[in-house]
């Protein structure tokens, strides 16, 4: 697709998936009144004012802001490890994000919460599964020195991942039944769970992760031609790793603890911005993965709204979009094998 296209036709996606959200939902506002309360004139009824705002927008900005995330967190991973199924769920980053909530949610016996001194509030949350992302993380960077086979660090990632699981289900087993039922429903992923009274602090978490991505597009085009080959431009190979660690764990911690782990987002994205785009080139890959995250959020959010009988949970409805692109990437691979 021609570069001027594709950004029109991606930005008129956003706008109108990002107006299709606030619209629709298992109740019925006429356009005009939800016009009127967006403009701060209030609509018919009250309780509509309070759908749009409180409910149906802070759902669609985090949308937006997920989505985007997500997928910079998969490209920054197939960057750094070369490895064109790496992704945040794949190399288990988004299960250790998950541990960190579970120890706070069942072991501690708290609960997603917007009071920050809460033991379950933001604070706690967002502590917990920032340091069991990057855990993750640091320890896929460890191997990565070790491993250079590309499909074996991928199982070493699964592997790590499933130990993460299997602690989870521990911490399940020994945990009240209100605990397990609040894990539950947060592990089948959702773009309610940030507030508006919570929505400033998640926007500059998110913003700041995805600005010092930016940061990072040129080293990232050097890391695409091979360690020895950056090192020979000045590039200081473990500091710029390091980095990559911090913002994937930060992003991950972030929507992870308010989204729960959402599935094959940020693995599939990375894939449909390079193939709409067709070029490697961080300058142009890194926004078009960004804007293409969104589009892909903001439309599974709308698929979930569109039963009348209530929300269809997030994580069946991620694969529709996400499996087929990675079976077209692994015959991809296949084939040039």
């Amino acid at each position: 697709m021609n570069s001027k296209l594709f950004w029109i036709v991606a930005l008129v996606a956003v706008v109108v998936l990002f107006a299709l959200n606030i619209l629709t939902g298992s109740v019925r506002i006429p356009a005009l009144d939800v016009l009127n309360i967006l403009m701060g004139e209030g609509g018919q009824k009250d309780a509509w004012s309070y759908i749009v705002l409180e409910s149906r927008l802070p759902q669609a900005l985090t949308a937006l802001l997920c989505g985007g995330a997500l997928a910079v967190c998969g490209l920054l991973l197939q960057t750094a490890f070369r490895n064109p199924l790496a992704g945040p769920g794949i190399f288990g980053i988004t299960n250790g994000a998950g541990l960190g909530v579970a120890l706070v949610m069942l072991a501690l016996g708290g609960s997603i919460s917007t009071e920050l001194m809460h033991v379950g509030g933001f604070v706690a949350i967002m502590a917990a599964a920032f340091m069991g992302a990057m855990l993750i993380t640091g320890i896929l960077f460890l191997f990565s020195s070790w491993v250079k086979n590309s499909v074996m660090l991928l199982i070493v990632g699964m592997m790590t991942g499933y130990l993460s699981s299997s602690a989870i289900a521990l911490l399940n087993y020994v945990a009240t039944e209100e605990g397990v039922r609040s894990y539950m429903l947060w592990g089948m992923g959702s773009f309610s769970g940030v507030s508006m009274q919570v929505m400033p602090l998640f926007v500059v978490l998110v913003v700041v992760g995805v600005m010092w991505a930016f940061m990072l597009m040129k080293p990232l085009n050097a890391l695409l031609l091979g360690d020895h080959y950056a090192e020979s431009l000045g590039l200081n190979v473990r500091r710029v790793r390091q980095s990559l660690l911090v913002v994937t764990g930060l992003l991950c911690a972030v929507t992870t603890a308010f989204c729960g782990p959402i599935a094959f987002i940020g693995l599939a994205v990375p894939h449909i911005a390079r193939l709409l785009i067709g070029t490697e080139n961080h300058r142009r890959l890194l926004p078009a993965t960004l804007l293409t995250g969104s589009v892909v959020a903001l439309l599974c959010n709308f698929i979930c709204t569109l039963p009348e009988e209530g929300l269809v949970p997030l994580n069946a409805v991620t694969p529709l979009v996400g499996a087929p692109v990675i079976i077209y990437v692994i015959l991809k691979e296949k084939v040039k094998g």
